[in-house]
């Protein structure tokens, strides 16, 4: 019996010895709590660049992904503005557009699969404020011929160029869209003798349009794009040939004719009244005088000379503001970039 109760009593030391080794680790691996800290830094335009951290106590988290989510407007369910990776210091750095009006966000930490951490949301949630309408943006690339400066076209006169434009819309706004929207495109700022043309003219956002567009992703899975083209124009050589038959204009005779008759009989009646008569004369010779020299010398330029020829689109560098518009029947809505055109 005593054997027996020895045995029996090293069994129990050694399960007792056991759990207590045991027991910490599946506490740990049951789950480690975490923080998640939502800071803003300083909003510019429709950008607002956030800071995230996660944090298990003092020491951060390495691993695991931080999901963005806004409430615009006060309305629910949150809208998702993107998703980050946290680096090696346990923080990211993202940056969302953000339509105008009031957002709600707040930062949701997702534990990389196997972790040992839990799941957490910052709170209280961020309150940021945007009063510019930012409910798409318009950009601009894939300029050809090619630049090594940014946004810039570079022709020599007479030569055309072009250029993509995409409108990526917010998310916070294409969620309130119930139905399609039709953005309008244009340009200002050309130099005299210069076009621009967009094709399509008109872009169409939907519900359903994102925000940018992934790595391999479709058209349709896009935001849409067109395509601008600005065309420049080189002097003309050739001079337009004047016409050369007939010379005579009835319409001018129409009015000479009777004119010159009128006054000639005037003159004639009034022989005995002298001051009559060198009056008419004068009248006859200033109505003579004034048809030929409105009618006949520009006449004789235009024969002789022709017309003149059209200018090439003068050299130098503009700022041409690519502009797109919407409207929902109430407000406009209008965001424009700026393209360096420069003309050798």
């Amino acid at each position: 019996m005593r054997g027996i109760n020895c045995r029996g009593s090293r069994l129990v030391l050694i399960a007792g010895l056991m759990i207590a080794l045991v027991a910490p680790q599946l506490a740990y691996a049951a789950g480690t709590s975490t923080t998640t800290t939502l800071t803003a830094g300083t909003l510019s335009g429709c950008v607002q660049p956030l800071t995230v951290t996660v944090a298990a106590g003092a020491a951060p988290v390495t691993s695991g992904t931080v999901t963005i989510n806004d409430v615009f407007n006060g309305v629910t369910p949150a809208v998702q503005l993107g998703s980050v990776s946290l680096n090696s210091s346990g923080s990211a750095s993202p940056s969302v557009d953000l339509a105008a009006g009031s957002h709600s966000l707040t930062a949701i930490f997702t534990p990389a699969v196997g972790s040992i951490y839990v799941a957490s949301t910052s709170s209280p949630a961020l309150a940021v404020s945007v009063t510019t309408q930012c409910e798409f943006t318009v950009g601009v690339s894939n300029f050809i011929p090619s630049s090594t400066a940014a946004n810039t076209l570079t022709l020599t006169a007479g030569q055309a160029g072009s250029f993509t434009i995409t409108i990526a819309p917010s998310v916070e706004f294409t969620s309130t869209l119930t139905a399609p929207m039709f953005v309008t495109l244009a340009c200002t700022g050309l130099p005299d003798g210069a076009t621009c043309s967009a094709t399509p003219e008109n872009l169409e956002i939907l519900s359903t349009t994102p925000e940018s567009c992934p790595s391999g992703s479709p058209a349709s899975a896009c935001p849409p794009t067109s395509t601008m083209v600005i065309q420049t124009y080189a002097a003309s050589t050739a001079s337009a040939s004047p016409d050369q038959g007939k010379r005579s204009n009835p319409i001018a005779w129409a009015f000479l004719l009777p004119g010159t008759l009128t006054l000639g009989g005037l003159a004639f009646g009034a022989r005995r009244r002298r001051w009559l008569s060198r009056l008419s004369l004068l009248a006859l010779v200033g109505l003579v005088t004034l048809l030929g020299t409105t009618a006949c010398n520009p006449r004789y330029y235009y024969l002789n000379h022709g017309p003149p020829t059209n200018p090439a689109t003068p050299a130098g560098t503009y700022n041409i503001n690519v502009t797109a518009q919407s409207s929902n029947g109430v407000t406009g809505l209008t965001q424009t970039t700026t393209v360096v055109l420069i003309v050798n």
